[in-house]
């Protein structure tokens, strides 16, 4: 069987999105990481998965799957993609659609300049917490935007343990499912800059529930103001919140890359 498939991008981090709005579809973890292989598959960070809606006053469902095979709760960048696609494809003519996923509900809305804003929900920030990982002392934000993230402020992100840390953040003893590391530096009262070690996927180019997840501790801490600009190594992002149990908004690029179909 021939299964369609577009390559997506938002600010670096790609994706293979599906449709499955019309006939069920899934995969096993083995497949999706061979899939995920950027020598030997396709090459992902996330696969994004379309799907008719299981619940009133949504227009789709979004199943996002990490490079290792593992289904997570959201992904930002992915939804700006997410509103692209299913406009290319013809599933709505709509500009801002309602999307549930296992992290709540979003509302992705294409700008008129390309770009796509999202409403990302109201974060849930629980503090500061130190942790201690191998032989250090580590002082981490806990913020979740449907997805959870251990956030940390250093003075230099090109400099941050991220690939060396994070995988251990990752895997801590504290998050039983895992966390996505965050390693965020102030550059001025509304501009941070951000690396990423994603669960399931390592460092990727961009992400965008960690974007938010920075902006929100920034502004929490009185690090920063709203609007945030979040510059990734894939590109930039712009946070909007107000604080409180006000919704996050991340307005941000979107592209397709091409298309072709893989066989199962």
């Amino acid at each position: 069987m021939k299964v369609p498939f577009t390559k997506m991008q938002g600010t670096g981090n790609d994706f293979v999105v599906i449709d499955a709005t019309k006939k069920d579809f899934a995969l096993s973890r083995k497949q999706i990481r061979a899939l995920a292989s950027r020598h030997f598959g396709i090459g992902f960070d996330q696969l994004l998965v379309v799907e008719r809606p299981t619940r009133k006053g949504v227009d789709f469902r979004y199943r996002i799957f990490n490079a290792d095979g593992g289904e997570v709760e959201q992904c930002g960048n992915g939804a700006r993609c997410f509103v692209k696609f299913v406009r290319q494809k013809g599933l709505t003519s709509k500009r801002e659609i309602r999307v549930e996923t296992p992290g709540g509900i979003i509302g992705p809305r294409l700008e008129a300049d390309g770009e796509v804003s999202v409403d990302m929900g109201a974060p849930r920030f629980s503090g500061v917490e130190k942790l201690l990982v191998g032989d250090e002392s580590v002082e981490v934000a806990m913020v979740s935007m449907g997805n959870p993230h251990a956030v940390q402020k250093v003075r230099e992100v090109e400099l941050a343990p991220v690939t060396t840390q994070g995988p251990r953040l990752e895997r801590h003893q504290r998050f039983p499912e895992g966390v996505n590391a965050g390693y965020m530096q102030v550059l001025g009262r509304h501009h941070i800059a951000l690396r990423v070690w994603e669960r399931g996927a390592g460092e990727t180019l961009s992400c965008g529930t960690g974007a938010c997840a920075a902006a929100v501790v920034a502004i929490a801490q009185n690090l920063a103001e709203s609007p945030v600009r979040v510059d990734t190594r894939g590109g930039t992002l712009t946070i909007t919140w107000a604080g409180g149990d006000n919704a996050v908004w991340m307005k941000g690029p979107a592209e397709t890359a091409f298309e072709g179909s893989f066989e199962l």
